[in-house]
């Protein structure tokens, strides 16, 4: 018998969080991939960038609005601007509806609009805001917002200009993967980034939208616990649509296939997401209504992701073809799975491996097919 990771003391900060184990995280494939990229450069002045953010010309993807320079920096930034001293440059993308979303950049950019606006906000650890006058600068701005500054260097600010690089894949034709890799290491210091998180921002249209309203699906929640501060709920919920619509066709890494499935289906047609959203919320009603604590591995505290997408699709199938099996029967079969070696190893090891996938899918597939 494996090894069962899990127990909390095995797992990631992020992980002990959230209570959900993927080890598909893991997966540091490289992909055997060359990209093309075309990039153009744009000096932007700060008045109309601070413009464009406001009208949403230029979108700062929703995970990234925790903001978290204190006042001193932000002061500084400005500061810095009012003398023409050079700053660094922002990375932008653009999606296929025309605006262009913040790569790298996005503190600077917010700092820009909170001084314009008059208010500096802070969202951690709790929402507050006060008045945004500098501090810690040269004598002729301390103090000062930027309704107060003179008109020579209010001018001076508004024709600052800020160098846009703005970046596009051009091959191969067929996806857009690239921006993903590129919002990747441009922001892998830190508080690294998540893969759902990177979706969020490179992908935003309905599926994203539709995967942020599911999340909040009761049954979804009781299953799951508290939602998870870096999106892996949602991923799980996205596993659930890929493996459903192209499992057959899945080829490592994990990360990536979700990648492709989520650029292919950006924007779908409502049929699709009525389908899928249906067949997703059927399918958590009754395992929420069958057992307590479901995906987890010999009763520990831990969801198991590899457990959670093989068992849904299992589940689903069954209820596709002949409707809901009964809560007791779902129990049963969810139990006889967790005791069986052979689908424990591939919901444990090489999680993101062709054949873990297809077996563990095609055992839980056959477990639940006659319920």
């Amino acid at each position: 018998m494996l090894e069962l990771l899990d127990e909390v003391g095995s797992l990631s900060p992020e992980e002990k969080d959230d209570l959900i184990h993927d080890e598909a995280d893991g997966d540091d494939t490289v992909l055997p991939q060359r990209y093309d990229i075309t990039s153009y450069g744009i000096d932007f002045d700060v008045r109309g960038l601070v413009q464009r953010l406001e009208e949403g010309d230029i979108v700062i993807p929703e995970w990234q609005r925790q903001y978290v320079w204190n006042f001193k920096q932000a002061s500084g930034f400005i500061e810095s601007l009012l003398l023409g001293l050079p700053i660094p440059g922002i990375f932008l993308g653009r999606y296929p509806s025309g605006e262009l979303y913040v790569i790298d950049g996005h503190q600077r950019l917010r700092t820009l609009q909170f001084f314009y606006n008059g208010e500096f906000v802070i969202s951690h650890p709790s929402p507050r805001s006060r008045p945004f006058r500098l501090e810690g600068v040269l004598e002729r701005f301390e103090g000062l917002s930027f309704a107060e500054l003179v008109d020579s260097a209010r001018r001076d600010l508004n024709n600052s200009l800020i160098h846009a690089t703005v970046v596009r894949q051009d091959a191969p034709a067929d996806d857009d993967t690239s921006m993903y890799q590129i919002f990747k290491r441009l922001n892998s210091g830190g508080n690294k980034v998540t893969p759902q998180e990177i979706r969020c921002a490179v992908y935003q249209g309905r599926l994203i939208d539709r995967l942020k309203l599911l999340n909040d699906n009761p049954s979804w929640r009781k299953i799951i616990g508290r939602p998870s501060l870096r999106l892996k709920d949602q991923e799980m919920i996205l596993r659930f649509f890929a493996m459903w619509k192209r499992g057959d066709q899945y080829t490592k890494p994990m990360v990536e296939f979700l990648n492709l499935f989520t650029q292919a289906h950006v924007n779908p047609q409502d049929e699709w997401l009525a389908e899928l959203s249906d067949l997703f919320g059927v399918t958590v009603e009754a395992f929420a209504g069958a057992l307590d604590r479901p995906f987890r591995l010999r009763g520990g505290r831990i969801v198991n992701v590899a457990v959670f997408d093989s068992m849904a699709f299992g589940l689903a199938k069954r209820i596709s073809e002949h409707g809901v099996p009964s809560f007791s029967e779902i129990a049963a079969i969810h139990n006889e799975l967790i005791g069986n070696d052979e689908y424990v190893e591939v919901a444990t090891g090489g999680t993101s491996d062709e054949n873990s996938v297809r077996e563990r899918l095609r055992i839980a597939t056959e477990a639940f097919k006659d319920a």
